[in-house]
């Protein structure tokens, strides 16, 4: 906890960036049955039943000193989206030396990933530009991309979706 605290302390540095960095999966749904209408007095009414049409998976990137964020949504989790993911954080730092990243220590956050879709220089190449800040294993509220997926999943994914198209839509216009 204290490691993670102590990077947050950290002045800005455009040569070593601070980025937090989380996902979190979103069922796709479907209400199975409309919904009855507002009436006076009297809140709209939903059947508890539900439609299911899969999953999507949002990974949140963003650096608090700077107020930025990147959002980006998959199909899948793995550690190959991971890796996309990550290459797309050292894309938005093209001159930083080095950029720490706050993120919780799940399976998918290796190496190998790099190494499964990146010729070995570019995985090596990426793997290097970033230094690694677990979460400790009960404290990913640490995690400032955690309160970020929080904001995101209360401000606009509080509901009903059913397309990925649809939450892609809703997050660009939570981002902008």
């Amino acid at each position: 906890m204290e490691q993670v605290l102590d990077v947050y302390k950290r002045p800005y540095d455009e040569n070593n960036p601070v980025v937090c960095m989380d996902e979190s999966p979103k069922q796709l749904i479907s209400e199975a049955r409309p919904s009855l209408p507002i009436k006076p007095g009297q809140e709209a009414r939903r059947d508890y039943e539900y439609v299911r049409h899969g999953m999507v998976n949002v990974f949140m990137a963003n650096e608090p000193l700077k107020g930025k964020r990147m959002v980006d949504v998959t199909d899948y989790k793995t550690k190959k989206d991971w890796a996309k993911f990550m290459k797309r954080i050292a894309e938005l730092y093209p001159n930083a030396k080095k950029i720490t990243v706050v993120m919780d220590n799940y399976k998918t956050h290796v190496a190998s990933a790099f190494y499964e879709i990146f010729e070995p220089e570019e995985a090596k190449r990426l793997w290097d530009r970033f230094e690694f800040i677990y979460t400790p294993k009960h404290g990913s509220w640490l995690n400032m991309a955690e309160i970020e997926l929080h904001v995101l999943n209360g401000q606009c994914l509080n509901r009903y979706i059913s397309t990925k198209e649809k939450i892609i839509e809703e997050v660009d216009a939570w981002q902008n």
